[in-house]
């Protein structure tokens, strides 16, 4: 009996700052329809994970095998006060990748606004924002894209219970629903014990 491809699969990754390797043969696989946490500690390599995942970073040792399409959510970036964009706008660019009818694009970027609780406020500037507010129109640009994989770091980061509530639910749906294979680097309890699946890092290695 064959074993399914995955999403995504790693193995043996290891990468390294300044010489230093601050990750150590870390080996993981994303399945289709699965919430994945990512956890452990403040400096145990778990965005540099994410990112060895997505494709943004390259290791200096392992592979990194992606099928699919793949969106990255990052944590708040920092937005200049000069740039005039909207929640609107940066859930948009989450539909760049592909072409689309404009009507398909205004529906699906409405349709993610509304699922993140920001529909009153998709013509604000999102310098104007909370820096959780902020964090959601990130992940509605993330869901939008309707991608294979979702990979998230700190989505619920600055968010009330309320907020890490609804972002649990859209994470779920995103995998139960659409099938996508999901995985988020976490501090939040509640989120690690909702989760199908935990990666747990310390010091750079898999543990447990």
């Amino acid at each position: 009996m064959t074993t399914p491809e995955h999403p995504v699969s790693a193995r043996a990754l290891c990468f390294a700052h300044d010489g230093r390797d601050v990750l150590h043969d870390v080996s993981a696989e994303l399945p289709r329809g699965t919430v994945t946490a990512i956890v452990g500690p403040n400096g145990a390599g778990k965005s540099t994970l994410l990112e060895l995942l997505a494709g943004v970073r390259r290791p200096r040792a392992g592979t990194v095998h992606r099928r699919g399409t793949t969106a990255l959510v990052v944590q708040r970036p920092q937005v200049s006060d000069n740039l005039p964009v909207t929640v609107a706008d940066v859930v948009a660019m989450g539909t760049w990748s592909r072409r689309r009818p404009r009507a398909d694009v205004r529906r699906a970027v409405a349709e993610a606004i509304d699922r993140v609780g920001l529909s009153g406020l998709a013509h604000r500037r999102l310098t104007e924002l909370s820096g959780g507010q902020r964090q959601r129109a990130l992940l509605g640009q993330g869901i939008v894209q309707g991608c294979d994989v979702l990979l998230l770091d700190e989505a619920a980061a600055g968010l009330d219970a309320e907020s890490r509530e609804a972002v649990r639910r859209i994470l779920a749906a995103e995998a139960g629903q659409r099938g996508a294979a999901v995985a988020c680097v976490t501090h939040d309890e509640q989120s690690i014990a909702a989760a199908d699946r935990v990666i747990r890092l310390e010091e750079g290695r898999l543990v447990g």
